[in-house]
């Protein structure tokens, strides 16, 4: 009895977890985004008190289909700052990448270029939270679902790819998450996502945190939501935490990364890959 009662109480206190409203929805569209553009992409930033309960920050940067603009990975070079990063291969945009050791500088997903594996994924990241992969090739940016066994067999020599996870989002509706470690999916941290729209526009979307009363964080399940809101077809999460950092040519670091403890830009840090766009 004991058990079952522990069991319920913990079914319960993810339900509630999970639980989102109409309010929130309502929320996210009529939040006051402060917008910008800078060389043909759209930079948005909002402060939204009330969202889930608490007050969230929200930074974004659109990129719109076009020919124009190439997506790209950038790592294997050692620990670098997003920016810094972002900078060297001319970048308009950059968002931090996956997961990676933070001692070794190495990422601990699955990390090809071209023919050549550079790392591969840890039990452990399939375990807690990696189902999905980035795939670019041309240019052009995909969300792929991955797995161990897609890894052990993946062929492919064209493009780069970098897993990450968990997947938000898939042809516009939520994924569930059940299979991996809870406290990871249901603790508020700054969180970093790339998602893709129907209409081939690109989103790199930041959620800052460990700053009360500034930026609660989110949990996995409400980054799903925001990003849904915002018109997802396909998402996925990135690596979060002190990590998540957004920057934009001439405008610098436009969320608030949290590494320094404090709310503003300069908690930037140093990560081992970054996904841009130029």
């Amino acid at each position: 009895m004991k058990r079952f009662f522990l069991t319920a109480l913990l079914a319960l206190g993810v339900a509630l977890c999970y639980a989102t409203s109409p309010q929130d929805s309502l929320l996210i569209a009529n939040a006051k985004w402060q917008t910008t553009s800078e060389n043909g992409i759209t930079l948005k930033h909002a402060q939204i008190v009330g969202l889930y309960g608490s007050t969230q920050s929200i930074s974004l940067v659109e990129i719109p289909r076009s020919r124009q603009f190439k997506f790209g990975i950038s790592g294997n070079n050692g620990m670098r700052k997003t920016s810094q990063q972002a900078m060297m291969h001319g970048a308009l945009a950059a968002i931090n990448g996956t997961y990676y050791n933070m001692r070794e500088g190495n990422s601990v997903c699955f990390y090809k270029i071209g023919a050549e594996v550079i790392d591969s994924t840890s039990m452990s990241e399939f375990r807690s939270r990696v189902d999905g992969a980035l795939h670019i090739r041309g240019g052009k940016l995909q969300i792929l679902a991955w797995s161990k066994e897609i890894e052990q067999t993946y062929k492919g020599k064209r493009g780069t790819v970098l897993a990450s996870g968990p997947i938000l989002i898939t042809d516009g509706t939520a994924e569930e998450w059940s299979e991996f470690g809870q406290d990871f999916i249901l603790t508020r941290h700054p969180r970093s996502a790339i998602f893709t729209k129907r209409d081939g526009t690109t989103v790199l979307l930041t959620v800052d945190g460990r700053s009360r009363g500034n930026a609660d964080g989110m949990s996995i399940p409400e980054l799903a939501f925001l990003a849904k809101v915002l018109g997802a077809e396909d998402a996925i999460n990135l690596d979060g935490g002190g990590s998540t950092t957004l920057w934009a040519l001439g405008a610098g670091i436009i969320n608030y990364p949290c590494d320094n403890r404090r709310y503003d830009h300069e908690g930037e840090r140093s990560v081992s890959n970054i996904v841009y766009v130029k």
